[in-house]
């Protein structure tokens, strides 16, 4: 019964884990497309213009100002989103399907040791 719980438990976690990241992604494209329409909706009326000056201009500060601060953010959830994932690979996988805490006392390696025990043999 117990195992049965822990299985079921499990799943619902692992699921919300990866809808988390899903989340995370749905987001970043919904992000993309708000600074686009934000900053574009300020330039739209220099399209609308007819002068070519004006267009010069925009293409000159619009266009980056428009990639640099999507970039920034989306380059930052993407940082946060494999973050994240890292998160959840090593935390919710590993301690669901390999971690049993059954095991011995951990002893570190140490050099001294072994040549102590290869110097009385």
């Amino acid at each position: 019964m117990i195992e049965t719980i822990e299985f079921v438990l499990g799943t619902v976690s692992n699921t919300a884990s990866y809808l988390r990241l899903w989340a995370l992604s749905l987001a970043h494209g919904q992000l993309a497309e708000v600074f686009m329409e934000l900053i574009m909706q300020q330039y739209i009326p220099v399209f609308n213009s007819s002068t070519v000056a004006k267009t010069v201009i925009f293409g000159i500060i619009g266009w980056p100002v428009l990639w640099a601060v999507t970039l920034s953010v989306l380059m930052l959830m993407d940082a946060l989103e494999c973050f994240l994932h890292t998160i959840r690979l090593h935390w919710v996988e590993f301690q669901n399907k390999f971690y049993k805490g059954e095991g011995y006392a951990f002893k570190p390696y140490s050099y001294e040791v072994v040549l102590e025990s290869t110097l009385v043999n």
